[in-house]
């Protein structure tokens, strides 16, 4: 059981990553930094939405519009991080409980 709170764990942390690097990247092409005419920005801008978009979508349409502002990232972040929380508690108890 241990074993598979890890991997969610590290699933977890991998997508907290994803949607970092997602958002310094717009970030970075909204203030004109890199510009999505380079190939390679193109392919990995493209790269993290199919990533994301799945799960920025049912929170999408739940939130009200800001216009320019997206705040689903946020959400997630949040969400990611409370779950993240859960998995560790319940890995320490795991642990503590001898379950290894």
């Amino acid at each position: 059981m241990i074993y598979l709170l890890q991997i969610v764990q590290f699933v977890l942390t991998v997508v907290w990553w994803i949607i970092i690097v997602q958002a310094i990247l717009s970030w970075l092409m909204a203030f004109n930094v890199i510009n999505t005419s380079n190939n390679a920005v193109r392919q990995i801008w493209t790269a993290l939405e199919k990533m994301t978009d799945p799960i920025y979508r049912p929170i999408r349409r739940v939130l009200p519009d800001f216009g320019a502002l997206d705040l689903s990232p946020l959400v997630v972040l949040l969400l990611v991080g409370l779950l993240d929380r859960l998995v560790t508690t319940a890995i320490i108890g795991q642990v503590s409980a001898g379950a290894i």
